[in-house]
């Protein structure tokens, strides 16, 4: 396994902020300006996409590995705590959760999933919170699916379980 300047290796799964868990396909060298750029070549499965992020770049971008499967347990855990109430003004719920969607750690991520479920059952989502909502979820059971060697499914039926338990 070839390694890339910033310690990823090729066949590594790694999670992209808010695109989802890639696998690195190749550590490539393309020119640019006249320099060569080493990149990385990452697939994404959920959008049957693949995009080339150059080397220096992955860290900046929030691209990282898969948690260890203790934070994903404590990711799941988090789900079922209490929280702050978040706001009632949806343009101002939305930023919040979208700044912390680009940040992009998996706890931040589970804070997404719980709250905005928690702020469906008050009152239905507008349609761009609902799509948040939606992408963070799939990220949430991505990752954590990779993490615990589970499939999406019973990562998913965890979720909800966590979810619903109050």
């Amino acid at each position: 396994m070839s390694r890339g300047a910033k310690g990823f290796q090729v066949d590594q799964k790694v999670v992209y902020p808010s695109q989802g868990v890639g696998v690195i396909k190749a550590l490539e060298k393309k020119v640019f300006k006249s320099e060569k750029i080493p990149y990385y070549r990452i697939y994404l499965e959920v959008s049957d996409m693949t995009i080339m992020v150059p080397v220096d770049k992955a860290e900046e971008l929030g691209i990282r590995p898969i948690v260890p499967k203790d934070e994903a347990l404590r990711a799941l855990e988090l789900i079922s705590e209490d929280y702050e109430p978040i706001p009632s003004d949806w343009k101002l719920r939305y930023q919040m959760n979208l700044d912390l969607l680009k940040k992009g750690s998996v706890s931040d991520i589970a804070s997404i999933v719980r709250s905005l479920y928690h702020r469906s059952k008050v009152k239905e989502l507008p349609i761009l919170e609902r799509k948040l909502y939606d992408s963070a979820l799939k990220l949430l059971e991505d990752e954590v699916a990779y993490s615990l060697k589970k499939s999406r499914d019973e990562v998913e039926t965890m979720i909800f379980n966590r979810l619903e338990a109050e």
